[in-house]
């Protein structure tokens, strides 16, 4: 098994669009990428922390690839939007792809030239691209939110 961790606005839809996805074996929400050593939602909501929430993905490279799964995060979320997704807005809610090695970090990036050079989105691509760092699991009743509210997606 693999791991991949995306940054695209408020975790639950998108957790929720990749646990979905053939070849996911897991998926857990939390927060990624800020200084605070235990970051809870609060904190995090504060922007104060650094944190994006984030989903980190375990996959099964057999049945999906890493280069599947940034197709996925790039069509589930705006990534020309900086700080923000509909009408979430600040750091917390950022665009990114935390690379676990340097394989992802190549893929990544060369997916993000290509999505940016095709000019299908009309804007530049502000998701940023970052080594993994601590992922901190959020709180049990942001795991599979949608899922457990029995939604099919995220109305927020």
């Amino acid at each position: 098994m693999n791991t991949a961790t995306f940054a695209a606005g408020c975790f639950w839809g998108v957790e929720e669009t990749f646990r979905r996805t053939e070849g996911v074996v897991e998926t857990q929400v939390g927060y990624i990428g800020g200084q605070t050593e235990s970051p809870d939602y609060k904190s995090v909501c504060s922007g104060n922390t650094g944190h994006a929430e984030a989903v980190e993905v375990i996959f099964d490279p057999a049945r999906v690839t890493f280069e599947q799964l940034l197709d996925v995060f790039w069509k589930c979320h705006n990534p020309t939007q900086l700080n923000r997704q509909g009408p979430d807005f600040g750091t917390q809610y950022r665009t990114a792809i935390f690379t676990h090695d340097d394989e992802q970090l190549q893929s990544a990036t060369e997916s993000k030239q290509r999505l940016d050079e095709s000019g299908q989105l009309g804007q530049p691509v502000a998701t940023e691209i970052v080594s993994a760092s601590i992922f901190h699991r959020a709180e049990e009743y942001h795991q599979q939110y949608i899922a457990k509210g029995g939604r099919s997606s995220c109305q927020i």
